[in-house]
């Protein structure tokens, strides 16, 4: 990719992703704070590759989006610590400027720090040691040059620390079997799994050389302390590839559950309102390239295997089968009103009343032992 290219006009995608970063940064923030207020009064807003602030018809990007959230919101003005980084000079040099024109900047009681330098073995260090406040960090790179495993664990490893990168998977894709670029591939992936990838992928379809590259990057970050990763794929023009994934990681379900909703929101399809957490200019225009799956039939059918015998609340069912799956509560409680109607649950409530058709959190659903729908 041509960096100094990049941010001439924005694209369907781009501001896909941007919405994403931000709607999160602001969800993750009303959360943290309250707690933060408690220790040390801060949090932050972490961008490792932040641009100019600007793409060439005026329009802001992220950085400045989120200063200006900040700037607007006077308990979030009294916290906010930013640290904006990229390697172009010229760019940071454009950011700084930006910032410093912001109406309302003299708000913030942390100024922005903006810095340049490349995201190195001293930057994989510094985040190593130092004990962040509760962060959220965006790791874009312009391919993958960067982008490691070392970084993704130094910005998630303290408490309150949720990050979102960028993942090249054309480039990565590619990248796996060439040796000239082996460093870059064992730093992001891990020595051991980057070699057992290089042996698995050859003559594997694109489709399952896609999920084996994913499936081994969850892994890795999940050992190292990441729980919960979650994927958004972004398609090319025609829908029939995946150029980039933004990835999300946290450690925390709550978190988890927050940007899966908003990426369900930002989702270019659904199957029987399932989302499918993925976006492509082809699906406005062709449909029928996502294929029915009827993703809540085989909800419904787990449902009732996995937890055959239990009673538990929909907040619980929720928080233990979610992870790892495209469905979000809203599925869970279309699929729990269903199958209550038909008798195949039983619901009580703790508080003795109950509103019709919902399922609050002191309702507790039944599932009868035999776990096969229709026993």
């Amino acid at each position: 990719m041509n960096t100094a290219k990049f941010f001439d006009e924005r694209t369907d995608q781009s501001e896909v992703k941007a919405r994403i970063v931000q709607k999160y940064f602001y969800a993750w923030a009303n959360v943290i704070m309250p707690t933060a207020q408690k220790n040390g009064g801060r949090v932050a807003y972490i961008d490792l590759y932040a641009g100019p602030g600007r793409y060439k018809d005026g329009a802001a990007s992220t950085p400045l989006l989120v200063v200006g959230h900040a700037i607007a919101d006077p308990k979030l003005a009294s916290m906010l610590v930013t640290l904006l980084n990229d390697s172009d000079g010229n760019k940071t040099s454009t950011l700084q400027n930006e910032i410093d024109a912001l109406p309302g900047i003299g708000n913030l009681k942390h100024k922005p720090v903006v810095s340049c330098g490349e995201i190195d073995e001293e930057a994989e260090k510094y985040f190593s040691q130092v004990k962040l406040v509760p962060s959220f960090s965006f790791i874009d790179p312009f391919g993958y040059k960067g982008l490691s495993l070392k970084i993704i664990k130094g910005v998630i490893k303290d408490w309150g620390c949720d990050c979102v990168f960028f993942f090249n998977y054309n480039r990565i894709n590619a990248g796996i079997g060439n040796q000239v670029v082996a460093d870059h591939m064992d730093a992001l992936f891990g020595k051991v799994r980057a070699d057992a990838l290089r042996a698995r992928l050859p003559g594997l379809s694109p489709e399952l050389r896609e999920a084996l590259i994913l499936e081994e990057l969850a892994a890795e970050i999940k050992a190292l302390g990441g729980t919960f990763v979650l994927p958004f794929t972004f398609r090319n023009a025609s829908g029939t590839r995946t150029s980039h994934k933004l990835i999300f990681v946290s450690k925390n379900f709550k978190g988890y559950a927050i940007m899966k909703d908003i990426m369900a929101k930002e989702s270019s399809t659904e199957d029987q309102g399932v989302p499918s957490l993925a976006y492509s200019p082809a699906d406005w225009s062709m449909p029928l390239l996502f294929s029915l799956q009827r993703p809540l039939d085989q909800l419904r059918a787990t449902l009732l295997k996995d937890f055959a015998g239990q009673e538990l609340s929909v907040v619980q069912i929720y928080e233990r089968h979610s992870v790892d799956t495209p469905y979000v509560l809203k599925n869970y409680k279309e699929i729990l009103t269903a199958l209550e109607a038909e008798g195949k649950v039983a619901v009580r409530s703790l508080k003795g009343s109950r509103r019709k058709g919902t399922f609050a959190d002191h309702l507790l659903v039944r599932f009868p032992a035999g776990g096969v729908d229709g026993e």
